[in-house]
């Protein structure tokens, strides 16, 4: 072993902490960044297979009535490859528990199922064609239901006892959701069951048509150019929605999750790589001036400042190497967990993981350049050292006075102690630059999840509540006449009722495009508060439409311009209508008109497909035997999801801290070790000054707790910055995050941070205990 690779040896060990302590930070950049993107293209790969193996369709077109004949003209259009008709209604669940309510998805499977086909988890095939059913797996876990046991789905007012001969998954159901208004998994309230076609046609009166059209797309066709084909041969069945595999509302669900882990995995371990090269910078800086004389020793002897310099690049290349090497060994391991984790919560029967080379040869030579740049960096001022001149000690900085020293009585008024923290604060700018920063970026990294947490509870409370204020949402299985809320008045004693109508149509603007559902409600109505973008309150208009933020961001309309709205509805045609405002809408995307206006303009004057209502009576129980009602959904029942959609977050704010604290501890601890070892001679002093150990290291506490008071105030608009940039990069079109944090919240931040830093801070005590305050009084080097 080279001489010179013996001496880089002795400088880990004598430096071992601070070694660890970036190698640490080093290796969770890695963890993030080989975790989470192998765990993303693994989730990917899995999803992409599970669609393959089950022909996902590609087309999805909801229609009033199809007859079966009509589905051969179908197959005829260009691109066309399978087609495939089913019938899909959504019913009230009979349980045992009658204060409960559940509705299930009534879904017909044909005989030789070629799209969406059924992945089997356990039991057999339908037998008994007017009693069997298969039933998702989501559904059947969260109600304990096995095989043999028994659903008694309501269909028209006739309740049928059904036998769950097989538990199944399906690539349809992926993230189980009713509709867009429901973005959190509710499977004990909500599920899917398949039964035959036979029975479904019988049990809901479709005599040889469907209600629902599956179709798969030639290879290497333009999805988009036969959806419009297939748009123009089916309007005349009464075209309810048509909509791609992408605009799928599971598959958005899942391809927005697996974008934003993306979105993680390249921008956190660029601040932890980023940081840790700082610190190396500064540290290998400071070993080049303590190192001066042995430096200017091995120039005399013939070595070459390229040869030094490599020397202490090596030393920065090790922490990247053993860094980088426990990162992507443990982020590989982890990464799989964390991907088995995914199938788990989005209910996928398989895991396809495969290792990516690419990520582990990309860390590293991510690694590298960050430690190599380090290196240079921090040894850059060896070629500046001359033989004859590093023999004498370097000369001290000129002492000075600060600032400070003018403020007369304040500056007279502190103690001793005090005096010597603030001059050498500001006699070491850098370094107080450097913590300044860094306490600064742990505290807005430590912002981010707490404020994460706040904002999808300030999601929901905004929705649901502040947003629409209603009890009950009520949806009929098919429009009915407005006369229907009179007939309800008498079922139900409501306080509040006004019909809705909900429908689906198409938006037009340039050459954007997107199916949203447009909702009707009345011109003074009590169930919606709308505020626009500059925050004021509106009502709707008597004419026109406003839009959620989503959907206007989405086409790109502003105030005034005019939308395309294309109609399902047969013997309706298509409209340009005036975008009167743009609103603030948390959770999903809608357009909203005045009922009377939208049912002149696009539906069926006296038409409603639902109701709004507020009651304290028992709603549920007494609308359960209602023929015409589809479902019945509560503030209540999505206050419960909600609180279990939280609880699975907790998790991941945990991880987050936890970078944090690694992040705030390793700045810390190494900039307070790099300030013991420069001031060794200016402690030595003030013990034979009669300072006790304590009291020195009470003083450097002192100058941290400075510098993280400034650090906090820096690390407030830096964390605010964060989040904006969060909430940009975070926010769909199912959801805008709107990252807002209270003085509570920066409050909590602030100690957390400041327990980061006491951490670090005790931990170089020992430092302080070991220091030979004799020999440090000693000018000669040996």
């Amino acid at each position: 072993m080279k001489k010179l690779d013996l001496r880089l040896l002795r400088s880990i060990k004598n430096s071992k902490g601070q070694f660890i302590a970036i190698t640490v930070l080093v290796m969770v950049g890695l963890i993030v960044y080989t975790a989470l993107s192998m765990a993303a293209v693994n989730l990917e790969d899995t999803i992409n297979y599970y669609y393959d193996i089950t022909n996902f369709s590609d087309i999805y077109v909801e229609v009033v009535k199809i007859q079966e004949t009509a589905l051969e003209k179908v197959k005829h259009i260009n691109g066309v490859d399978i087609v495939e008709g089913r019938i899909v209604h959504d019913v009230p669940l009979k349980i045992e528990d009658g204060e409960e309510k559940a509705n299930i998805r009534i879904i017909s499977l044909p005989e030789d199922n070629d799209i969406n086909i059924v992945y089997k988890i356990e039991g057999s095939d339908i037998e008994n064609k007017s009693k069997d059913t298969l039933l998702l797996q989501q559904f059947a876990n969260a109600r304990d239901i096995t095989i043999g046991g028994t659903i008694r789905p309501q269909i028209q007012g006739k309740v049928y006892n059904l036998n769950v001969k097989g538990i199944v998954a399906s690539s349809e159901y992926i993230y189980l959701m009713e509709n867009e208004q429901n973005l959190l998994p509710m499977p004990e309230k909500f599920g899917v069951a398949y039964v035959s076609e036979e029975f479904a046609r019988q049990s809901f009166g479709y005599k040889d048509s469907y209600n629902e059209v599956l179709i798969k797309v030639k290879e290497n066709w333009d999805v988009e150019k036969v959806k419009k084909e297939v748009e123009e041969e089916l309007d005349k069945y009464g075209v309810k929605r048509i909509y791609t595999k992408d605009e799928q509302l599971s598959d958005r669900i899942i391809s927005e999750e697996i974008d934003g882990v993306k979105k993680s995995s390249s921008s956190m371990p660029i601040i932890f790589l980023g940081v840790a090269a700082v610190i190396i910078a500064a540290m290998l800086s400071r070993m080049v001036r303590n190192d001066r004389t042995s430096i200017g020793v091995l120039k005399a002897l013939g070595y070459s400042d390229k040869n030094i310099i490599l020397h202490y690049t090596k030393y920065s290349l090790i922490i990247g190497f053993v860094g980088s090497l426990l990162g992507i060994i443990i982020g590989t391991i982890l990464s799989g967990y964390i991907a088995e984790l995914y199938t788990h919560f989005f209910n996928i029967p398989m895991l396809k993981f495969k290792f990516y080379y690419v990520y582990t040869i990309t860390g590293i030579i991510l690694t590298v350049i960050f430690c190599i740049a380090a290196g240079m960096w921090g040894a850059r001022k060896i070629m500046k050292i001359h033989p004859a001149e590093s023999m004498r000690p370097e000369p001290p900085k000129s002492g000075g006075r600060i600032f400070l020293d003018r403020l007369g009585i304040l500056w007279k008024r502190l103690s001793f102690s005090w005096k010597m923290v603030l001059r050498n604060i500001f006699r070491n700018k850098k370094r107080f630059i450097f913590i300044t920063l860094g306490i600064a970026m742990t505290y807005a990294i430590t912002l981010l999840p707490v404020v994460t947490k706040d904002s999808f509870t300030e999601i929901f409370s905004s929705h649901y509540g502040g947003f629409q204020k209603m009890d009950y949402n009520i949806n009929f299985d098919r429009p009915l006449n407005v006369r229907v809320v009179k007939d309800l008045k008498h079922i139900v004693e409501v306080e509040e009722i006004e019909p809705k109508i909900e429908y689906p149509f198409e938006l037009v603007y340039g050459t954007k495009e997107k199916v949203v559902n447009i909702i009707g409600v009345p011109k003074d109505t009590e169930f919606y508060s709308f505020i626009n973008l500059e925050g004021q309150p509106i009502r709707l208009p008597n004419e026109g439409i406003i839009l959620s933020e989503s959907i206007a961001r989405y086409l790109g309309v502003n105030k005034g311009d005019k939308i395309k709205i294309e109609s399902y509805i047969p013997n309706k045609d298509d409209m340009f209508i005036e975008v009167k405002d743009v609103i603030k809408q948390s959770l999903g995307l809608n357009g909203y008109m005045n009922i009377s206006y939208m049912q002149n303009k696009l539906t069926d004057k006296e038409m409603a497909t639902g109701v709004y209502l507020d009651s304290s009576d028992d709603v549920k129980n007494k609308l359960e035997d209602i023929k015409y009602i589809s479902s019945v959904q509560s503030l209540e029942d999505m206050s419960k999801i909600f609180e279990q959609f939280l609880q699975l977050t907790i998790f991941s704010i945990g991880v987050m801290l936890i970078f944090s604290g690694v992040l705030g501890f390793v700045i810390v601890y190494n900039s307070t070790i790099m300030s013991i070892s420069e001031r060794r001679l200016e402690f030595s002093s003030l013990r034979v000054m009669g300072f006790s150990k304590t009291e020195i290291f009470n003083m450097i506490t002192k100058e941290n707790i400075v510098m993280t008071i400034l650090g906090v105030v820096f690390g407030i608009p830096l964390g605010r910055y964060m989040l904006e940039a969060l909430e940009e990069m975070f926010s769909t079109e199912l959801y805008v995050l709107e990252m807002n944090a209270s003085i509570s919240t920066y409050i909590i931040t602030m100690l957390v941070t400041t327990i980061f830093v006491l951490l670090a801070q005790f931990a170089t005590y020992k430092k302080i205990d070991r220091l030979d305050f004799i020999e440090a009084l000693k000018t000669r080097i040996s």
